[in-house]
């Protein structure tokens, strides 16, 4: 994957995983994110993660049901 472009980031998606963990790993191996921060929560959850890619970044953390108030 090319570097990219040297422009100015406007968006910050953020996206919530059942395996928080496991897609950190996926997304730096993949397409060459970089962990800028991950606070790990309980039992192997993530609370907040921000990956970089150039001037870009996504946020994410774990999808547990009882987080958000879901049965």
């Amino acid at each position: 994957m090319s570097a990219p472009k040297s422009t100015r980031s406007t968006i910050t998606p953020s996206m919530l995983y059942h395996k928080a963990p496991e897609a950190i790993e996926w997304l730096c191996r993949a397409f060459g994110f970089e962990k800028q921060l991950v606070c790990p929560g309980d039992i192997g959850m993530i609370d907040h993660a921000k990956l970089t890619y150039g001037n870009g970044m996504i946020m994410l953390g774990s999808a547990e049901s009882d987080r958000f108030g879901d049965d």
